[in-house]
């Protein structure tokens, strides 16, 4: 089982990307917030504690996140691996994450960083508003807000990442297929 970490900022094209890989290489893409939903979607245990931790206004705690993960991976089978997109968003998950794969006989096998300015993001996601609806997705001061916490909060995963010598930088301009193929070119290089 192969682990892929996707990363950029909001608007980067992560999810598109991780959606693509995955089905190319017969990999589970996992999005965290998408697994929220569903958890909470389907009432689960670990839905309905997360429900009550939200409902006070509070973040689902790491280790909530971590076990949810630990579940899906678990009950994962036929699959090469797994997509992460955008998760960890800090180092202290991304610790949380190698040590729950450790327990599992596995690590993390790459971390594939998508490379776009500031820009670029912008007129993505006010692109992005137009088709999706997404009102913080229109907001320049929101979504400055929400490319200043990714470059404060979850950029030094990607250090984290340089040190256990998994992180790629991927050009994130250019055309989905482009990029695409670059991102494969370092997959290709796991598997």
């Amino acid at each position: 089982m192969i682990n892929v970490l996707m990363f950029g900022p909001p608007g980067s094209g992560k999810g598109t990307q991780s959606v693509t890989l995955a089905e190319k290489y017969n990999m589970l893409h996992l999005s965290t917030g998408d697994m929220l939903r569903a958890e909470l979607a389907a009432g689960t245990e670990l839905g309905r504690k997360m429900a009550a931790i939200m409902s006070a206004g509070e973040l689902v705690p790491d280790e909530v996140v971590i076990a949810m993960i630990a579940q899906k991976i678990d009950s994962t089978t036929g699959k090469t691996g797994f997509i992460f997109d955008g998760f960890p968003r800090t180092v202290e998950q991304a610790d949380a994450l190698q040590n729950m794969l450790k327990e599992r006989g596995m690590k993390i096998d790459l971390m594939l960083v998508l490379d776009v300015n500031d820009t670029e993001l912008m007129d993505r996601m006010k692109k992005r508003a137009l088709v999706s609806g997404r009102a913080d997705d229109a907001d320049e001061a929101v979504i400055n807000n929400r490319i200043a916490v990714y470059r404060a909060k979850t950029e030094p995963v990607i250090d984290y990442g340089h040190r256990a010598k998994v992180s790629r930088m991927v050009d994130g301009i250019g055309s989905i297929d482009d990029i695409f193929v670059r991102l494969c070119r370092h997959i290709e290089t796991i598997i």
